[in-house]
């Protein structure tokens, strides 16, 4: 499926406009701060009704407005008699309300009705998926998985919400058996989360080092899940669940001397290593900035993969000025490598014509100037 129609009601600068979009794509042109992001935004944000940029809902209303509303039409890219959906997400600051439809029927959770669009968004700012702390990496992964695995986004759900209950009873300085009340649950949540966590690095960490290679010119590079809990020779959910388990166990005393919870899946992390020459150095602490911009659009095209392998769709690539930062080699080796990918609708911003480069004559180009779109 591709997307056919964007409305836009008051979405940051973007005013009221709606806008039928080509199956192939199009091309955005504009100077900066005249809404090219705010529109790749725009369209992301009817996959995980979350703002890329990390954006609270209440800033995506544009100023002087109490609501937003974001709806998009998607159509079957092959002709075929699958029927057209549309999926609408809307927030009204006053009440702090967000609400989500599909097809006009507002699921029981919100969470029914991410990746609709399956879209990816490749940006600038992607760089702080290794520059930055892990906190960046496990949003990462859950994203990626909440989209992609069935029944990941309710076991973590459950996880965040047992882990508040007990590190409140950590700090409150409750007794050991009150804060273990709360192990089943944390342990039986937290496992299914690390299972999901793992096994996906692991099946992905070879195309990871393919992507990293292409686009770096023959240097690999190598993702791998470090865990809080010990895990060696855990081999399921069940393995897991009893090592973590255990590792609260022998963690309890530490627990009690800073009122938190200390190992589980919210202190894990994703460790990408370069293998340069022999040498096996963490990316975000010895990368440079070159290399760090590398991983994060390989971690990028891992994500596109993953919705063709797990959805059997192609993915709708969302470009926000990508080569912006790369050196000409690199980029020569991204485009090539874009161009051989399978996907599907392409939508890219770039600040002139001559920036173009994916797609470069099939793309018609629009024109943006103060949030207004001309086709």
């Amino acid at each position: 499926m591709h997307l056919s129609r964007l409305t836009l009601r008051h979405f940051r600068n973007l005013g009221t406009q709606d806008l039928e979009l080509p199956p192939e794509g199009v091309a955005i042109i504009g100077d900066n701060a005249q809404g090219k992001s705010n529109l790749l935004e725009a369209i992301y944000y009817l996959e995980t009704f979350r703002s890329f940029r990390g954006a609270r809902d209440d800033q995506l209303v544009a100023f002087g407005e109490g609501v937003f509303r974001v709806t998009g039409e998607l159509v079957a890219v092959d002709g075929s008699e699958q029927p057209a959906a549309q999926v609408a997400a809307a927030y009204e600051k006053k009440g702090k309300r967000k609400k989500v439809t599909v097809d006009g029927v507002e699921p029981e959770r919100v969470g029914d009705a991410l990746g609709r669009v399956a879209a990816v968004v490749f940006s600038p700012a992607d760089v702080e998926l290794v520059s930055g702390g892990p906190s960046v990496r496990r949003r990462y992964l859950d994203i990626v998985l909440s989209l992609s695995a069935p029944g990941y986004l309710h076991a973590l759900q459950e996880f965040r919400k047992i882990l508040v209950r007990r590190n409140a009873a950590l700090k409150d300085g409750q007794p050991g058996a009150v804060v273990m009340a709360w192990d089943h649950g944390l342990v039986r949540s937290g496992a299914a989360v690390v299972e999901a966590r793992r096994d996906w690095v692991q099946s992905r960490c070879r195309a990871f080092d393919e992507y990293y290679s292409a686009v770096s010119g023959g240097v690999g590079a190598r993702m791998a899940y470090r865990s809080s809990v010990h895990l060696d020779g855990a081999r399921g959910e069940q393995d897991i669940a009893e090592a973590y388990r255990d590792a609260l166990v022998a963690s309890s005393e530490r627990e009690q001397r800073n009122g938190t919870t200390v190992v589980g899946p919210h202190r894990d992390d994703v460790v990408l290593r370069l293998e340069d020459e022999g040498d096996d150095l963490d990316l975000r602490d010895y990368g440079s900035g070159g290399q760090r911009r590398t991983a994060a659009l390989a971690l990028r095209l891992v994500e596109a993969r993953t919705i063709r392998e797990t959805r059997g769709r192609e993915p709708m690539i969302l470009l926000d000025d990508v080569f912006a930062e790369l050196d000409g080699g690199r980029s020569e080796r991204v485009l090539g490598l874009m161009e051989r990918e399978e996907t599907g609708q392409v939508v890219l911003t770039a600040p002139k014509e001559g920036d173009i480069r994916i797609r470069r004559d099939a793309l018609p180009r629009w024109r943006i100037a103060d949030g207004r779109v001309a086709a």
